[in-house]
């Protein structure tokens, strides 16, 4: 029969605890000084931008987001990997068995949920949108299932 815990401040886990949270505390304030870096160094480009164009509205200029770099598939690589799974499979597959069958041809047997559900929305994004779209036709019904027409 498992014990009941005993809250005490001689606990060991306590001592881990209270490390973990100046740690994290530090990493926050570092973080917090490197947004103000960030915010300053902005203020003084906007200042540069003024001087050479007074009339240039900042506010317009729109933040730029980093792209995430896909960790299973090189770039040009996952195009390849999608026309390999439509044409090994035998019916028409949701953009979500493509990703779960591109991840096991990988080697990858338990992915995360997260992880899965980036690598779908790639694939209907080259699906729809991309390089297949002229070579795949998807099915009646929801959600779509694909299949070449090559």
């Amino acid at each position: 029969m498992p014990r009941a815990f005993k809250p005490s401040p001689d606990h060991p886990a306590v001592a881990h605890l209270v490390q973990l949270h100046a740690e994290l505390g530090g990493r926050r304030i570092a973080s917090l000084q490197e947004a103000e870096q960030c915010a300053d160094a902005m203020k003084h480009v906007e200042a540069v931008i003024k001087i050479c164009d007074p009339a240039f509205d900042v506010h317009s200029i729109a933040v730029r987001r980093r792209n995430q770099t896909n960790p299973w598939f090189k770039r040009g690589h996952m195009l390849r990997t999608i026309l390999d799974v439509l044409r090994a499979a035998t019916e028409p597959l949701t953009a979500r068995e493509i990703a779960e069958r591109m991840l096991i041809a990988r080697g990858i047997a338990r992915p995360a949920g997260k992880d899965v559900t980036r690598l779908e929305a790639s694939v209907r994004d080259i699906v729809f949108r991309g390089s297949l779209s002229k070579h795949v036709i998807a099915d009646a019904g929801k959600p779509a299932r694909w299949r070449l027409i090559l």
